[in-house]
């Protein structure tokens, strides 16, 4: 059963040197003998059948049961590192592609997300242990891409920076009520009360993130003017100045584009901003992965500009701004797994050995498709009216280097109930 892989290998690896140790011990050599060789083992005839006919869901099955391995100090990022770079080149089996196309048909299906289940797929991956994203976020449990200014700083400072570079984009005055849709455990929300000096309502679908968001807002003095709530953002019917959404339109699902800018225009004000920050698929629309949809993400979908940008031309709303952010989810998602290898014992205590197998995968195989798969980061701002900004962009480069002024001077701020 062997020979199913032998052949799928053989047609997606041209470049680099990849060594399989199949089940009966025999080695296989992939690629054209460049690089450092990338060592896997394949331990079950089954596995490698499995892996052959659906890499993109039974790869990282087999990793968790590890029935398929990593060896002679090779990663899982590794793995997979060589492996999609190779496959950007699209020498796919027929069978992969015919599975990709099933996927894609059925995605509306898949994304079907109404109140009631969007807060169970919330739930399956936000109401984790908190403990343990306190082992690989930063100290604000900033969980979406983070803004690395220099090449050199840390993920503490590059998460400040994407709070104030989000902050700079919405031009907020004090005293205007800002909502954030998909708040978290509260960071983005605090900022943006405490330094820009807005009124704040944040809404989450998380249990865990409810609580803490919110034990955090009156550990720091400021729940007279930052509430978040445990509420769809479609129940909310208040007008707000600004709104911003950072990593949870992800979860909408593409049936449900038109419903979410219908909501936003109702939300904002006649002379409102938005900005959303999401993460873009740039080769144009496709399918969540399959393995990613069943274990770490359910419902959940990567949109292109092309399937978002035409919703917000029909809700009414007007773009201003664009930006994308290329490489800056993959050095987060690297210093996140840094952090969680580094904890790992301790996530083995928190669930067990197979859940933290499923973790690195989750890690790696993200890193990897925003550095060989094309993935990166938009920001959209839009307006209802086109007058509501001043004339120039400059104003956000003049209110970042603002707010960096204010934020530089203070503490940092934890992530957690008092220690």
């Amino acid at each position: 059963m062997y020979a199913l892989l032998d052949r799928a290998l053989k047609m997606v690896m041209v470049k680099g040197t990849l060594h399989v140790t199949g089940p009966d011990g025999s080695v296989y050599v992939y690629g054209d003998g460049t690089g450092t060789p990338v060592n896997l083992s394949v331990k079950t005839p089954l596995a490698a059948a499995k892996v052959a006919t659906d890499a993109d869901l039974h790869l990282g099955e087999c990793f968790m049961e590890g029935s398929v391995d990593v060896t002679d100090g090779t990663t899982i990022y590794d793995a997979l590192a060589i492996l999609m770079d190779n496959g950007q080149a699209h020498r796919l089996p027929k069978v992969a592609k015919a599975a990709y196309a099933v996927r894609k048909a059925w995605k509306r299906v898949d994304q079907y997300n109404p109140v009631g289940k969007a807060k169970n797929n919330v739930a399956h991956h936000y109401d984790l242990s908190g403990a343990l994203y306190d082992l690989f976020l930063d100290r604000d449990r900033q969980y979406s891409c983070a803004y690395f200014e220099t090449d050199d700083g840390s993920l503490e400072d590059a998460q400040l920076a994407k709070k104030r570079h989000l902050a700079a984009k919405l031009d907020i005055k004090p005293g205007m009520k800002v909502l954030d849709i998909g708040s978290g455990w509260g960071g983005l929300g605090l900022y943006i009360a405490e330094i820009c000096g807005a009124d704040v309502t944040g809404v989450t679908l998380s249990e865990e993130q409810f609580k803490l968001s919110n034990e955090r807002a009156k550990q720091r003095g400021v729940a007279d003017r930052v509430q978040f709530l445990l509420k769809d953002y479609r129940h909310l019917n208040q007008k707000f100045d600004r709104i911003v959404s950072v990593g949870m339109f992800e979860h909408v699902g593409v049936g449900h584009f038109k419903e979410f800018f219908a909501k936003v225009n109702g939300l904002l004000k006649d002379d409102g901003v938005a900005v959303l920050h999401s993460i873009n698929r740039s080769d144009g629309p496709g399918a969540t992965s399959a393995w990613i949809k069943k274990y770490i993400f359910p419902g959940g979908y990567i949109p292109a500009l092309s399937e978002v940008l035409p919703h917000i031309e029909r809700a009414g709303l007007y773009v201003t701004d664009i930006e994308i952010l290329r490489l800056h989810y993959a050095r987060t998602l690297r210093d996140w797994a840094q952090r969680f290898n580094a904890h790992r014992e301790r996530a083995r205590e928190l669930y067990d050995e197979r859940f933290c197998r499923m973790w690195e995968f989750y890690l790696a195989a993200s890193e990897c498709a925003f550095r060989f798969a094309g993935m990166n980061n938009f920001q959209i701002q839009f307006v209802k009216n086109q007058h509501a900004l001043p004339f120039t962009r400059n104003y956000m480069i003049e209110e970042e280097d603002r707010l960096r002024d204010i934020d530089s001077r203070l503490p940092r701020f934890k992530s957690v109930p008092a220690e």
